[in-house]
């Protein structure tokens, strides 16, 4: 089944190696076939990634879009590692993590972390209100 995708002016979409950028007008296309998919939003750089989420989730990105898991297997699980050490509560979302990047449902895993990447900045912002005190 194909894929609707709407972007927005100037919006980015990633498709495998290459990148898309839509014109200055909304527009909307079908992409069929089981290419990797993101849109830029949904993206994080090797800038962004200042976090243990966030280099997590630049680590299965590159696995998503570049469809090799195990040339990032090593970094992947020192990531897990790292991430089970600095936000030790987040141990169910480190599971489901788990279990979609061991069943190859490296999209779902996305998603997952982008839920623990949420957590993150909230514990970050509480942390930082604490401070401020």
């Amino acid at each position: 089944m194909p894929l609707r995708v709407e972007l927005k002016p100037f919006e980015r979409l990633v498709i495998g190696d290459s990148v898309i950028i839509n014109s200055g007008t909304r527009s909307c296309f079908l992409v069929d076939g089981a290419t990797p998919i993101l849109r830029e939003k949904d993206t994080v750089t090797a800038e962004t990634a200042n976090t243990p989420a966030r280099r997590l989730y630049l680590c299965v990105q590159t696995m998503y879009l570049k469809n090799d898991v195990t040339r990032q297997r090593e970094s992947y699980l020192g990531l897990i590692k790292e991430l089970r050490e600095t936000v030790p509560d987040s141990g169910d979302q480190i599971e489901a993590i788990e279990k979609c990047i061991a069943g190859g449902s490296l999209y779902k895993a996305l998603k997952e972390i982008r839920r623990l990447m949420k957590r993150e900045d909230e514990q970050i912002g509480r942390a930082s209100c604490r401070e401020r005190v």
